[in-house]
């Protein structure tokens, strides 16, 4: 394959420009011209004769292609407060985005209320649970002590009976008594039935008058002669504590005492 050959061409002068941008197209212009012209001369069947060889000249060319300069960026505009609405003027709906905003604002504001809520009903539950805790207290306080006072009002009560139980039972007793023995002189033992070796039993019935003393004296069953007399004289010395009835001492008829009369040896 023949290799084409071609005298460097200079490129079109433009005017010199003003700025590095104007340099950039200048150069890529040149370029594209040159690449145009060597397809048109292939295309066309160009052959040129076999000249001696040229020293070859090769053109190197760089596109470099630059950003273009950023704009500086306009200030953010200041919000300005929205004007109030004149009375009857229809104010227009809110942006999507701002009604958003609006409505998260006033669900945070509608959950911090039910928060506050639920945290005061709370409050009110523990609060009236601890008044009944001290109501249940100050009653079972209130309760015991009753109880306390209701057993020593019957223990007291207990005791007051037994006290004048007791009191009655020694009024009744001071007022009716049973006649009791004071002095009471045992028989002399007749020297006769000593000397014979005699013994036995006699029993003497008599009358306790209302001063305690013996009346009417008798001998009651079995006795041997030998004892009635000493037996008789021994029961009219007997003294009696009277018997009280109703406060007043009265006589007891039947009174018996039997004398025993035994030989020791």
């Amino acid at each position: 394959m023949s290799s084409l050959a071609m005298d460097p061409v200079q490129p079109f002068a433009w005017p010199a420009p003003q700025g590095r941008w104007y340099r950039n197209a200048a150069a890529a212009v040149s370029a594209l011209g040159l690449h145009a012209l060597a397809v048109v001369l292939l295309v066309a069947g160009w052959a040129p004769g076999t000249p001696p060889e040229p020293t070859t000249r090769v053109l190197h060319t760089q596109l470099v292609s630059l950003p273009a300069p950023q704009p500086p960026a306009p200030p953010a505009p200041v919000a300005e407060p929205a004007p109030p609405v004149p009375e009857g003027v229809v104010q227009p709906e809110p942006l999507p985005q701002q009604k958003q905003i609006e409505e998260a604002a006033l669900a945070h504001k509608r959950a911090e209320a039910q928060r506050e809520r639920q945290k005061q009903r709370q409050q009110a539950r523990e609060r009236r649970e601890a008044e009944q805790r001290r109501l249940e207290v100050e009653r079972q306080a209130a309760e015991q002590q009753r109880q306390a006072e209701a057993e020593r009002q019957a223990r007291a009560a207990r005791e007051a009976a037994e006290r004048a139980r007791q009191a009655q039972a020694q009024a009744e007793a001071a007022a009716s008594r049973q006649y009791l023995p004071i002095a009471k002189q045992a028989p002399d033992y007749p020297q006769r039935a000593l000397d014979k070796g005699l013994q036995g039993d006699c029993t003497v019935e008599y009358r306790v008058d209302p001063q305690g003393r013996v009346q009417d004296p008798n001998i009651v069953g079995d006795c041997h002669p030998l004892f009635i007399r000493p037996s008789l004289a021994a029961a009219r010395t007997f003294r009696y504590q009277p018997r009280i009835v109703d406060g007043q001492p009265v006589a007891v008829p039947g009174v018996r005492n039997t004398f025993h009369y035994r030989i020791e040896r």
